[in-house]
């Protein structure tokens, strides 16, 4: 089972060049419970690179940098299928 609805969406957030950014995301319920990745701009987000955290729901950005900005999407996924949040949008000033 997998429900259409998250539970919570991330949110849009603006930070400065230099500063952490986090976004939170709960996905919705299933069964077996889903796993979370995050997508920017339609790509998945590779949390291999150090500044980058996927924390449970939590998208952690450590030291933000000018091409971090763009559209990120939280995604659930579990054997039925995946879901994708609403957008949000990182604005880097």
């Amino acid at each position: 089972v997998l429900r259409d609805d998250f539970r919570q969406n991330p949110s849009d957030v603006m930070v400065a060049v230099g500063e952490p950014a986090v976004m939170e995301c709960q996905p919705p319920r299933g069964h077996p419970e889903p796993t979370i990745s995050w997508k920017k701009d339609g790509t998945p987000l590779d949390d291999k690179e150090e500044r980058i955290t996927i924390r449970g729901g939590k998208l952690m950005i450590t030291y933000t940098r000018k091409n971090d900005a763009g559209k990120y999407v939280c995604v659930g996924t579990n054997m039925v299928g995946e879901r994708e949040s609403e957008v949000a949008e990182l604005t880097v000033l």
